[in-house]
């Protein structure tokens, strides 16, 4: 309580001056008192300040926890496994299944951040030498411990899977005013790699490779052919949302209509592995112009 007098009694000084100064005193009086406030005032302000623990001002700083980054630097191996998850460097982090792609991390109170494209967070339940237990975000604890050397080979390629030249053939029959078209429809593999990055549940970001397709269109009446077009995922820009585009795959083409303008496929683009399609339908004229539209 005696650490509290001094602010209390200067809140009582306070209240005295403004009393005597609104009451009408002369201003002799009231021009003294001001001085002698002010004076009050400026003592009263660095009491207060000195009344303030090193806890409160470290609260208001809210600094990097320095000491928790030096104990973090080394090569990280998970305790069931004895496999390496990740490495620190400096104010980076290298997982294990990158490669040679350090991101920035910071350490504030209990919680590891990590600036990817999606911020991953490790909530620290214990942080010592040469040991180190945290939650995911998903709720799942991790144990992990601290390599001995930190020459230990470090970094795995991620595993591509080869491209099949395989092309899948589709084909429809549509009739129209008595006539017989038929529509076709060849998706092409390409090596152009479609990267997405998923979280495990041991909070560590895996990057997933996919390949993005060609589909190749075309319109035949018995053996005449009307019309033929190479068709690619960047086609679409106008009609679908440029994040969207970026980490889909051209996946389908269907041949569905024929009328007095002309021939319609529709195309399907997709997240892999994922449950997020666009359908976008292909309006073609007989002259060969194609429209987009949902």
């Amino acid at each position: 309580m005696a650490g509290y007098l001094p602010i209390t009694l200067l809140h009582f000084l306070f209240l005295s001056l403004f009393i005597r100064i609104f009451a009408g005193e002369n201003v002799e009086i009231h021009l003294r008192m001001k001085k002698m406030g002010l004076g009050m005032l400026l003592g009263g302000l660095g009491m207060l300040a000195g009344c303030l623990s090193p806890q409160q001002h470290g609260a208001e700083k809210q600094d990097e926890n320095q000491e928790v980054i030096q104990r973090l630097q080394g090569i990280w191996l998970d305790d069931n496994t004895e496999a390496p998850l990740f490495k620190i460097q400096g104010d980076s982090i290298y997982y294990a299944s990158q490669i040679n792609a350090p991101m920035p991390f910071s350490v504030h109170n209990d919680t590891i951040t990590v600036y990817s494209a999606q911020p991953i967070h490790y909530f620290i339940e214990e942080c010592l030498s040469y040991s180190l237990r945290y939650r995911t975000s998903v709720g799942e604890t991790v144990s992990l411990h601290k390599a001995e050397s930190d020459t230990l080979s470090f970094g795995t390629v991620v595993p591509v899977k080869v491209v099949e030249n395989e092309v899948f053939e589709k084909d429809s029959v549509i009739f129209h005013g008595g006539e017989r078209y038929r529509g076709y429809a060849y998706i092409n593999p390409t090596k152009k790699r479609v990267t997405l990055v998923s979280i495990n549940e041991e909070g560590l970001p895996v990057e997933n490779i996919y390949y993005d397709n060609i589909i190749h269109i075309c319109v035949y009446k018995g053996k005449e052919r009307l019309f033929s077009k190479d068709i690619n995922k960047e086609m679409f820009a106008r009609v679908v949302p440029a994040d969207f585009l970026n980490n889909a795959i051209l996946s389908d083409m269907d041949f569905v209509k024929v009328d007095e303008k002309g021939y319609r496929y529709v195309a399907t683009l997709c997240i892999p592995d994922g449950a997020a399609c666009y359908n976008v339908r292909l309006d073609v004229s007989k002259e060969g112009n194609i429209v987009f539209s949902r």
